[in-house]
């Protein structure tokens, strides 16, 4: 049991656990040992343990669909099983890890560089004598960002390995920020400069970097991967993702987000009622989102938006989740209109090389079934 909050669902005992999965306690026990349920130790007897009644729903649910081919695909599309082995991040226990280093630890001191070379084994490498994002022709960050990797796709390159990786990485940067800057300005640097005056912006913005970089086996990551079996290039797998991320289910969140937290300001928004807002709630974090923990306890929040936000916790159970803290961070910070979105897509492109690289190691096509309905 590594994260104490769990304690407080680990109600049920051994007898009813088996009972409801209709296993041994030998299994049962197998289980706990491979990290299939949580356990503490029994307050009132200290040689027997309290199961986590979570865990054993997710066990009873997965029991319930079956094992065949067909509801394993299934349940694969609606957050169910793993579908590939991956080495970059994994989740667990309410926080994340980039090869095995806590990604909340690693926001406080590191910089997105820094993370990049430890996802990707790449380098940030300048695109020229001074970086050149080129007349921001486009009025929002993100529709920046696509324009530059549409071009990138576009365009023949002989170099499709780390070395472009770090140049693309540096060029999403540039591009979301809309202006030039010098090779040697970190990118949190190079985007607090162009989009704030706020003397927080630089270390929140590294901060938000770092804990956009990946999450697993998300839709964009996934996107990516698909494109990536395919053959397809590095930017053009990049595009993938960011066409993925661009959904109102995934990184538009943010945007929608914002656009309900000025709604709110300004009174015109709806009561949510039994429904949670845009930005609330995460099938992996059901007892909070730790990305959002952490850049709203530095940016800080309003007694206002303490208050509404837990009145949308009692009505809806959930709580605020990665969205919400970029469209807060935006909007603190006076950001341009789209930054978090765009702070979304710079430090996702990070993750996404990652799973590009891994995906190619594989040598295998992503090529899924149909079954009729």
């Amino acid at each position: 049991m590594k994260n104490p909050d769990d304690a407080g669902y680990c109600t049920l005992g051994s007898g009813d656990v088996c009972r409801r999965l209709g296993i041994s306690r030998d299994t049962l026990y197998a289980y706990v040992s491979r990290g299939l349920v949580r356990a503490v130790a029994h307050p009132g007897d200290a040689r027997k343990s309290l199961y986590d009644r979570r865990d054993v729903d997710t066990l009873l649910a997965r029991q319930r669909r079956g094992r065949s081919r067909r509801s394993v695909a299934e349940s694969t599309i609606h957050w169910g099983e793993p579908v590939l082995t991956s080495n970059i991040t994994r989740i667990a226990d309410g926080t994340f890890t980039y090869r095995g280093r806590n990604a909340i630890g690693l926001s406080q001191t590191r910089t997105f560089e820094e993370v990049v070379r430890l996802l990707c084994r790449a380098h940030c490498r300048p695109v020229g004598r001074r970086d050149d994002a080129g007349p921001a022709s486009n009025p929002r960050p993100f529709e920046r960002i696509v324009t530059m990797m549409a071009g990138q796709a576009i365009a023949q390159s002989r170099s499709d390995g780390r070395p472009r990786a770090g140049r693309i990485i540096r060029l999403t940067a540039l591009h979301a920020a809309g202006t030039a800057g010098e090779p040697g300005t970190p990118i949190h640097q190079l985007l607090a400069n162009a989009w704030s005056d706020d003397s927080r912006a630089p270390d929140l913005i590294r901060r938000a970097l770092v804990l956009c970089a990946d999450h697993e086996l998300n839709a964009s990551a996934y996107a990516a991967r698909v494109a990536a079996s395919a053959g397809a290039s590095l930017p053009a797998s990049l595009l993938a993702g960011l066409a993925t991320l661009s959904g109102g289910l995934h990184g538009g969140l943010t945007t929608r987000c914002r656009d309900w937290m000025n709604a709110v300001e300004a009174g015109s928004a709806v009561s949510p009622g039994g429904d949670p807002p845009p930005g609330f709630g995460h099938p992996l974090y059901p007892d909070g989102d730790p990305r959002t923990k952490a850049l709203l306890k530095v940016c800080g929040v309003s007694a206002t938006w303490r208050r509404r936000l837990r009145g949308i916790h009692g009505a809806t159970g959930q709580h605020p989740a990665l969205d919400f803290a970029l469209a807060h961070l935006e909007r603190e910070l006076k950001l341009p209109d789209g930054a978090g979105l765009g702070l979304f897509a710079v430090g996702r492109t990070a993750g996404w090389v990652a799973h590009i690289f891994e995906q190619r190691q594989t040598g295998k096509l992503i090529r899924p079934r149909a079954a009729s309905a």
